[in-house]
């Protein structure tokens, strides 16, 4: 009988040499993930009216910090990994060995980017709006580079789209027999964030005829939903190394549980405090002369009230 099944790629397509340079395929697919987000997201924005070449103002801020939380969250969710007699410290530095929390890179992504819309005179949330779809673009084409490094994989399954792991990779779960398949929660993770891709778009386009649409930051807090969601499940079958547990209960598991709340939350406020369009994705008194200011009707100190 003929078992299907998907297997892992050759160890040694996880990185490669360019002369003295050690390339990791992770970080190559985490770069892709990163152009192909921001070249969405500059689309979004211009068509609303922003600036070419702003998001690329606002991501030399993003990116840096977005990293630095990344790696911050996966090291105080993973503090055994760590901190320990004997330890080396200097390992808490290592990202090229992986350990990058996406809870992480939001938390201090966002805080680049609010430093960076601010310098740009862009609205925080008309950036994080237009960003939303780009993001879970990003996070499915991020997660091939954990496909190359045999992570992310899931509780056992016979199923035929079962991921293969040799039981000589340090991933392999102790006591289980060899050929045990496993479910491949990088490729679930892929399929489910470029289905919220869609879902976003297509929200974007029935509600474009009212007046506040999904904007203010709406279609954000649309995509912490869906991302939350989805990683709240996976993270419930995941078996490979998680993070560290409170009350028996994975710190991821619970970042997602508050990444759903803030989504919510992120929709009716900004719902009743902006049911009035949209009309310009520039803070107040940061417009280019001759358009339109940001929120019509309202005088300069209301403006400046909202201007994130």
């Amino acid at each position: 009988m003929i078992r299907f099944s998907i297997p892992s790629p050759d160890p040694a397509w996880a990185q490669f040499q360019l002369g003295p340079i050690t390339i990791h395929t992770y970080a190559l697919c985490i770069l892709a993930g990163m152009i192909a987000a921001a070249i969405m997201t500059q689309r979004r924005l211009s068509r609303r009216g922003g600036p070419p070449g702003v998001v690329l103002d606002i991501i030399v801020w993003a990116i840096p910090l977005g990293i630095v939380g990344a790696r911050f969250y996966h090291v105080f969710t993973h503090g055994g990994d760590y901190f320990y007699s004997g330890a080396n410290l200097w390992n808490v530095f290592a990202i090229w060995d992986g350990g990058n929390a996406l809870y992480g890179s939001l938390l201090g992504g966002a805080a680049g980017a609010l430093i960076g819309c601010r310098r740009a005179g862009i609205r925080f949330w008309s950036f994080a709006d237009a960003l939303a779809p780009g993001m879970l673009v990003a996070q499915a084409i991020g997660r091939l580079g954990n496909y190359f490094n045999h992570e992310l994989f899931g509780l056992p399954t016979t199923l035929p789209w079962g991921l293969h792991i040799l039981p000589t990779d340090a991933m392999f779960p102790k006591g289980l027999p060899a050929g045990t398949l496993f479910h491949p929660l990088f490729l679930y993770e892929m399929i489910w964030n470029l289905i919220g891709v869609g879902l976003i778009l297509l929200i974007e386009r029935k509600l474009r005829e009212r007046e506040s649409g999904l904007r203010w930051g709406r279609a954000f807090g649309a995509y912490l939903v869906w991302y939350g969601l989805g990683r709240s499940w996976l993270e419930a079958i995941r078996i490979d190394p998680t993070s560290d547990s409170l009350f028996g209960i994975p710190a991821n598991i619970w970042a997602s549980f508050a990444a759903i709340v803030l989504g919510i939350v992120l929709i009716v406020v900004q719902s009743r405090r902006h049911p009035e369009p949209e009309l310009s994705v520039y803070r107040p008194g940061r417009e280019p002369s001759g358009t339109m200011p940001a929120v019509a009707g309202k005088s300069t100190a209301e403006s400046s009230s909202s201007s994130v």
